[in-house]
């Protein structure tokens, strides 16, 4: 009877039934340990019966494998994207829970000894010769992901392996929440215009937003309250525009040092995380992790830190240069501050020089980007490019928040290619800050829907631009324009995918260094006079941006490059520094590795009590550990990728048609089936350079100097 019961009760779960689209909208945090313990139940039985009946053939290892790996990431995929974008305390618990039985799965999948043994049969067979460039990728991914999951060591190091991958799993769900809590915590109620004169409008709604969601019922723009918060927007608006330099220094010192204290104290969590993963890499005989990290990568642990240099020594002139003028144009506005500018004055007094030098105020330029303006200028570019046709889809997919969009992608003769979600608004209390693109399904030729073509697909963009206030659309930044852009790219890369073989398809098996390429290029378009001005409409008026504000804003595009490009160096540097040389334990605690790498990385040094670290999500929560880097080098590739369009000509609409075509049938259409440094030099006929990022950032003529 008991049986009966539960099984009557998965067939009612959402999380295990069978779905094109997820149902995002009836998924509960009760259906999370019963959905996911049934999953894992059932993936077990099929990982038995693969493990008995294996053989060295596609169809009986590879096919299987794929189907169980799916199964995992799709479900696991929606719990944890649900986390993100309706986070409850109940559902939290379900899913803490439940990630250590997940992980003991995975653990066992990946060290699979008779898959392990099948793969590398098929890689010693004569088969081997006639593989396709995806299979080979395929096969070769998957033996080395299970030697770097512990798939050789003996029983007794296998056994602390697991443990030491288990507490990692946990440290890092729990330094992200502590993140999200520390920042959720903050509050700071502003009774009294003049304490924050110098916001602008939309920054002053949302303050009051705030307020009246936390219980000041009558609050308004005008007259308030207003509650500031650490959440991205309200935090950069107050750095940013705030006059009041008391108010500055209290928001930015509450922001560097989240979760440093009390019972949100991610200090032990990183000691603890840098010692497992050193313990990690030397179980499966590396010197260090970041050893471990490029193993899987295009680049090595030489060539990151070789790039790394090249950029900062071509970078830090100009940036002591931005500083000094940020200085004597502080003094000749009279400021008392000017000549000892702190840290909490440099975002104000950099967005006071922007105004002056360019004339460009963010905030006047948010009439200009409404999200459905901007939405439809991506959507033609991409026709543009890509030939490709995005129609609007809302209602064919169950969704998790009424202001979520549904979108499908036709190819040129109408058919239905990729699907994809997009999340646009801030939603402090539930959803957690900055922007993503993730996976809900790849293509897959074995998972195929009736038998006969590939299933489609599926991605989700996220980001947390300020919400429509009253009648008003979204109001963009022009930052914020770059953002949809930016993860848009990595949604192209995941929808355009031509590969069948699930595990390499879409943005799936593709090395994370270059994983940023397409994302990067996408914000460039942002920079082009056609793209840009085919969006740039002011929402009530229609007018178009005039044309000196678009100048101005290519002409800002290098504002402050070198000391921009030092803050990505000096994050990415300590990154490497932590996992290269750090000695958990040892005489240097990780705050001295910071202050260390800053005196190089940093023209004013950071606060003795600065706890950046402790908000690195990215390294600590994130997969960036010994991969920050990343950023820069995909960079690197991006800005080298679209330099083939200014090569080609711009304004030549016939050359930018067939260059984009070429991106399409490489970058885009290869995803994870051929090595990253091929598909590149398929594309643009030789290897990356630096240059092209040097030159769009204005910091060439800077290297020479250097």
């Amino acid at each position: 009877m008991a049986a009966a019961v539960a099984a009557a009760a998965d067939v009612e779960n959402p999380l295990l039934k069978n779905f094109d689209f997820p149902p995002f909208d009836s998924v509960e945090a009760d259906h999370v340990r019963p959905g996911v313990r049934a999953l894992l139940k059932q993936l077990e039985d099929d990982l038995d019966e693969l493990e008995r009946t294996v053989e060295p053939t596609w169809s009986k290892l590879v096919e299987p494998l794929e189907k169980i790996v799916d199964k995992l990431s799709v479900v696991w995929g929606m719990v944890n994207h649900l986390k993100a974008v309706k986070d409850t305390a109940e559902l939290r618990a379900a899913i803490e829970e439940v990630q250590p039985e997940k992980v003991k799965f995975q653990l066992r999948l990946g060290q699979s000894k008779p898959i392990y043994n099948a793969f590398k049969a098929i890689q010693e067979s004569p088969e081997w010769q006639h593989l396709s460039d995806a299979r080979k990728r395929i096969v070769e991914g998957q033996i080395k992901e299970a030697v770097l999951g512990g798939v050789a060591l003996d029983d007794e190091k296998r056994e602390e392996f697991n443990k030491v991958e288990q507490e990692l799993e946990r440290l890092s769900q729990k330094f992200g929440e502590n993140v999200l809590d520390a920042t959720k915590k903050f509050e700071r109620l502003v009774t009294d215009k003049k304490e924050i004169e110098g916001l602008p409008p939309t920054a002053l709604g949302l303050a009051a937003q705030t307020a009246v969601s936390k219980g000041h019922p009558g609050a308004t723009s005008e007259d308030g309250p207003w509650i500031i918060t650490l959440d991205g927007p309200s935090f950069m608006s107050v750095m940013q525009h705030c006059r009041n330099r008391g108010l500055r220094e209290e928001v930015y010192r509450a922001y560097i040092t989240r979760a440093s204290s009390g019972d949100l104290d991610n200090t032990p969590i990183i000691d603890q995380i840098l010692k497992l993963r050193l313990e990690k890499a030397r179980l499966l005989n590396y010197n260090n992790y970041a050893e471990v990290s490029m193993a899987t990568k295009m680049a090595t642990v030489e060539k990151a830190q070789e790039l790394l240099e090249k950029l900062r020594s071509a970078s830090w002139d100009a940036a002591v240069k931005d500083l000094e003028e940020l200085k004597y144009f502080a003094k000749s506005q009279g400021a008392a501050e000017a000549d000892d500018l702190r840290h909490w004055d440099i975002s104000f007094w950099a967005e006071r020089l922007r105004e002056a030098k360019y004339d460009i105020n963010e905030e006047e330029l948010r009439p200009y980007f409404s999200l459905p303006k901007v939405m439809n200028g991506l959507f033609n570019l991409a026709k543009k490019l890509f030939d490709i046709n995005i129609e609007a889809a809302d209602g064919l997919a169950p969704v998790w928040n009424s202001d979520v969009r549904f979108y499908c992608i036709k190819d040129s003769s109408g058919s239905p290619t990729a699907y994809f979600y997009f999340d646009p608004y801030s939603r402090p209390s539930e959803k957690r800050g900055g922007a993503w693109m993730d996976e809900v399904v790849g293509r897959s030729r074995v998972l195929s829907r009736n038998g006969t073509s590939p299933r489609l697909p599926v991605a989700h963009m996220v980001c947390n631009q300020t919400p429509p206030v009253g009648d008003k659309p979204s109001l963009m930044t022009f930052r914020e324009v770059e953002t949809v852009f930016h993860e848009f790219g990595h949604a192209l890369q995941h929808m355009l995918t031509k590969v069948d073989e699930g595990l390499v398809a879409g943005i799936r098996g593709i090395e994370w260094d270059a994983v940023e390429l397409p994302s990067q290029f996408m914000e460039n378009w942002c920079y082009h006079r056609e793209t840009l001005m085919g969006i740039a409409k002011h929402y009530e008026t229609g007018e178009n941006l005039p044309e000196e504000v678009f100048l101005k804003l290519v002409a800002a595009r290098t504002y402050r490059a070198g000391t921009l490009s030092l803050r990505q160096l000096k994050f990415a540097t300590t990154d490497l520094e932590l996992h290269l040389n750090y000695v958990p334990g040892g005489p240097e605690s990780i705050y001295d590795v910071d202050q260390r790498v800053s005196k190089r990385t940093q023209i004013i040094p950071p606060l003795p009590e600065d706890r950046f670290l402790c908000g690195f999500s990215h390294i600590f929560a994130g997969g960036y550990a010994a991969g920050y880097y990343s950023y820069k080098w995909a960079e690197v590739l991006s800005a080298d990728a679209f330099s083939a369009f200014e090569d080609a000509g711009l304004d030549d609409n016939k050359a930018v048609e067939e260059t984009g075509h070429k991106f399409r049938e490489t970058i885009l259409a290869l995803g994870g089936g051929k090595a990253p440094l091929e598909v590149f030099v398929e594309f643009r006929g030789r290897e990356p350079s630096p240059e092209a990022l040097l030159r769009h950032n204005g910091l060439l003529a800077a290297t020479a100097s250097a």
